[in-house]
């Protein structure tokens, strides 16, 4: 008898740390909020659905990639450019902020997810980048073509 009734009371303490647990786990995924990143305000839609986008986005970007660098396909759809330039997010400047901003589209994320990317160590993080970074490869083609043109020169002497 005392066997039973010392079971009982084992399985409901069990149940009670049980549900205090689960409220603990609940009230715990409260305080780390999803990110939701903001919803570019010049397009209507995105080139896919957004859940389409959450889960294969890297995908699409690697096979644009591919596609651009081995056979020389550009498109635009899923260019690493177009999603910068379509969900770029304005800083209090007025101008969009870079990728080492929390605020950045894609940081919101991938912050989150605890996910390191290093696109942006290439490609510009905000559209008004692109005109920089096409000058700065611009000129660091002059000098490579002065160096190359240098050093042919002197193979033939």
């Amino acid at each position: 008898m005392a066997a039973v009734s010392l079971r009982r009371i084992l399985l409901a303490a069990l149940v009670v740390v049980g549900a205090a647990l689960g409220l603990l786990k609940a009230e715990a995924a409260d305080r780390t909020p999803v990110p939701q990143p903001v919803k570019p305000a010049t397009a209507e839609k995105c080139v896919a659905d957004t859940q389409f986008m959450r889960r294969n986005h890297m995908k699409m970007l690697l096979h644009q990639r591919d596609e651009t660098m081995h056979e020389g396909i550009r498109t635009k759809q899923y260019s690493l450019a177009n999603c910068v330039s379509c969900h770029a997010v304005k800083g209090a400047d007025g101008k969009p902020v870079v990728y080492s901003d929390p605020k950045h589209f894609c940081r919101t994320c991938h912050s989150y997810a605890a996910v390191r990317i290093d696109c942006f160590e290439c490609h510009a993080s905000r559209p008004e980048e692109k005109a920089k970074a096409a000058d700065a490869s611009a000129g660091s083609r002059d000098a490579a073509l002065s160096a190359l043109s240098a050093h042919v020169a002197e193979m033939k002497r």
